[in-house]
């Protein structure tokens, strides 16, 4: 369906990674989908992010989406401030020579906000899709720890005090409350769930099987996946997991699985296309996330969307949206209680295949187009301003 054609605007996304970045993941997606949607709209976009091997320092994509990449993962924060100060001087990539400065600032904290409303002389608006309380520890040594929460609970809430918020779950509000961001500055835009059916058509595996997707760092805690596996291998002699992505702590969840005894049952399957991504969600029995926190839980639905019903934690953030417990998937209290459920859901076909029915129902509830529709009706209208910006920028619209 052909969108009118909408004010022109500019509208600069910060974030420190990309899609095409090794390390990238739902937050990524989530960004660029809302960016490819925006330009839809009839917006143009560029997206800041760290640089990295796998891209070049200036792209535009197939969507429309101009990427720059520019410092590394820590000083793309002041490499972004710059390029933007210069480009008010008429220098750099930011200028109108190269495509005119901003008319509004997407600013994207992944615990470490860019803070733009400190330097940047247009509209701001922060997107933050989870609070980070419980992560910080377990990524960052104590002391860098205590840094980052100051930053993200502290800080950033006074910088951003004047600023509207979109987040992608009501939990993430509600940790935004606690912080002292009020709850009608706060817009609540879901994630879609992207095309998910296979190029051709996939059966489940003959044996049971299971199935991680994300990223492998510590906080994703891949770690009780293989825990499952250990515990229900004498009951389910045939059971194999496949672990999707790539990450830092990768070897670290092989020498686990040596440990555990388990390693000719789980596959490391590394960087998967989405295709390769689709095929192994349609094959697997099951899901797992067992992540400490997640902003959404994008895997959650895309799983659902090719029925395979998934098992999360409680108090996890987004993942008690995206998933439905004891309809769309089960959440469990504690790790045992997630092996046990597990078990439940392996040997229960009956509930296994209603629990993937009322997935693929869920998940397509959640739409890219709805979202980008949202999105632009936030950036065509007035929003909250840094304090210091002139009169001219008080507003989105005319």
């Amino acid at each position: 369906m052909d969108i009118p054609a909408a004010a022109n605007r500019h509208v600069l996304f910060l974030n420190w990674r990309d899609t095409r970045n090794p390390h990238g993941g739902g937050s990524e997606v989530y960004v660029e989908k809302i960016a490819g949607e925006l330009i839809r709209h009839g917006h143009r976009v560029t997206l800041l992010c760290a640089a990295h091997s796998e891209g070049p320092a200036g792209e535009v994509t197939d969507a429309g989406i101009r990427v720059l990449r520019r410092g590394g993962r820590h000083t793309v924060y002041l490499r972004a401030a710059f390029l933007y100060l210069i480009g008010i001087l008429g220098l750099g990539p930011l200028s109108r020579r190269h495509g005119g400065r901003p008319d509004v600032i997407v600013d994207v904290g992944n615990g470490l906000p860019f803070l733009s409303p400190l330097w940047a002389f247009c509209p701001v608006i922060a997107l933050v899709h989870h609070v980070h309380r419980e992560q910080w520890p377990v990524v960052l040594t104590p002391r860098l720890a205590r840094i980052g929460w100051w930053i993200e609970s502290w800080l950033a809430p006074r910088v951003y005090r004047r600023c509207r918020y979109v987040t992608v779950s009501a939990a993430t509000r509600d940790e935004l409350a606690v912080l002292g961001v009020d709850a009608e500055r706060v817009t609540i835009i879901h994630n879609g769930t992207p095309e998910m059916t296979p190029a051709a058509p996939v059966d489940r595996t003959p044996e049971p099987s299971l199935v991680v997707v994300g990223r492998l760092v510590p906080h994703k805690r891949v770690e009780m996946a293989l825990d499952a596996v250990a515990g229900l291998s004498g009951e389910f002699p045939g059971l194999t997991l496949t672990v999707a992505g790539q990450g830092w702590w990768e070897d670290e969840l092989r020498e686990y699985a040596v440990r555990l005894g388990i390693a000719d049952r789980v596959r490391f399957a590394g960087f998967v296309t989405d295709e390769e991504k689709r095929r192994l969600m349609s094959r697997a029995w099951v899901a797992l996330t067992p992540s400490l926190k997640e902003g959404w839980g994008l895997t959650i639905v895309e799983a659902g969307a090719v029925g395979t019903p998934n098992i999360a934690f409680k108090g996890a953030g987004g993942v008690e949206e995206s998933l439905v417990d004891g309809q769309t998937g089960l959440l469990a209290d504690d790790p045992a209680d997630f092996t046990a459920k597990t078990r439940l859901l392996l040997a229960d076909d009956a509930l296994r295949a209603r629990m993937g029915s009322a997935a693929r129902a869920h998940s397509d509830r959640f739409t890219w187009p709805s979202a980008g529709e949202k999105f632009a009706a936030l950036v065509a209208q007035p929003v909250m301003v840094p304090a210091h910006a002139p009169g001219p920028h008080a507003h989105l619209v005319p």
